[in-house]
């Protein structure tokens, strides 16, 4: 078939190597292991792959993550098959325990010859009793995640069967991470771009309770939600302090105004007016070039203010409605204002900075 397996493996066991049988027997004729830094006693297997008919092995001395050794294959393959008899039509990334049976395999590659240009992920069934708790917990927790702070509409975001067509290889494989949350940018940068993403159903196959895994559920989870949540804690900080700068304008001018000048709502709506304001200027230079990092043009200045009113007038409306139930302003504030902060980072992520 016209496409590449990749296999990344660490320490595997001999079963890697009737897997790869089983592969060329199914007619891919083009498979890349990766011996990610695998201890000596492992090295008949790659030794032994090697040999097979259109197989080869790229060695990392050490072990550098799976996030590398799906890089390092991207750029062997932009520079053997992308080009002349040896062209191929994309690669298909499986792992190295067991748990991607060949047919699964077919149906990524069945899936990537009937949508060419698009990101297919073999998504796994987490509600099937077969399913490790810890496991079932934390995928449904990161598409919970990713979902409400990247968005998209992935299933299985932690599948290690993708199939990435050749309009997105070269793009993957400038993208940041060595190890597991490789696959998480991988994900992030296909939804950013827009790429078109299919899912296919696979077999949802856990060998030995998953005991073969080298995912780190600690430290490659903290990986993976920095990934997640990177933007999200740079826009949470750059929101504190901008809300400093305009609640504490806001109390100010409550307290001055009310005095002599204004009360009642008309007081609430001045005082919100001048605060965000003066706050609104700081907060827009820190989102664009500090959190979403954007170098979009002047036009995310106009959307932003638009936003910014928006949210004002949101804001200064609720705030009122809860001042008539009882609610002192300063404290409805707090309440209105978190919630509407959520709903402004999606649409400064998604519509203003994208």
């Amino acid at each position: 078939m016209d496409y590449l397996i990749v296999i990344p493996a660490l320490n595997p066991n001999k079963d890697l190597i009737d897997y790869v049988d089983t592969l060329l027997s199914h007619g891919y004729s083009h498979v890349l292991v990766i011996d990610d830094g695998s201890r000596e006693d492992c090295r008949f297997i790659f030794d032994e792959i090697k040999q097979k008919p259109g197989c080869e092995v790229l060695i990392h001395e050490v072990n550098m993550g799976k996030g590398r050794a799906l890089k390092d294959a991207m750029l062997f393959y932009l520079e053997n098959h992308t080009s002349g008899e040896s062209a191929l039509r994309g690669m298909i990334t499986v792992d190295s325990d067991g748990q991607h049976i060949v047919p699964d395999v077919n149906k990524v590659a069945g899936a990537m010859k009937e949508n060419p240009e698009s990101l297919v992920l073999g998504a796994r069934n987490f509600n099937l009793d077969n399913v490790p708790p810890k496991s079932r917990f934390g995928n449904k927790c990161t598409v919970i995640a990713m979902r409400l702070f990247i968005g998209g509409n992935v299933h299985d975001t932690q599948t290690g069967l993708r199939g990435i067509p050749n309009n997105l290889i070269e793009r993957f494989s400038r993208l940041p991470g060595d190890r597991f949350e490789y696959e998480m940018q991988m994900l992030i940068d296909a939804v950013h771009a827009h790429a078109d993403i299919k899912e296919v159903l696979i077999e949802t196959v856990y060998i030995n309770n998953n005991s073969e895994t080298h995912f780190r559920p600690i430290k490659d989870s903290v990986r993976i939600y920095k990934v997640i949540l990177g933007t999200f804690f740079r826009y949470l900080l750059s929101s504190l302090s901008s809300f400093l700068v305009d609640y504490g304008i806001f109390c100010a001018l409550i307290w001055l105004l009310g005095k002599n000048y204004l009360s009642g709502n008309r007081l609430i709506w001045v005082s919100t007016v001048v605060a965000r304001i003066c706050s609104s200027m700081f907060n827009y230079l820190i989102n664009k070039k500090v959190v979403f990092k954007s170098e979009r043009g002047p036009a995310t200045l106009v959307m932003y203010y638009i936003l910014c009113v928006c949210v004002m007038a949101l804001s200064a409306l609720f705030v009122s409605l809860l001042n008539t139930t009882g609610f002192a302003p300063q404290i409805g504030k707090i309440v209105v204002d978190t919630l509407l902060f959520i709903v402004s980072y999606r649409i400064q992520k998604i519509l203003i900075f994208r």
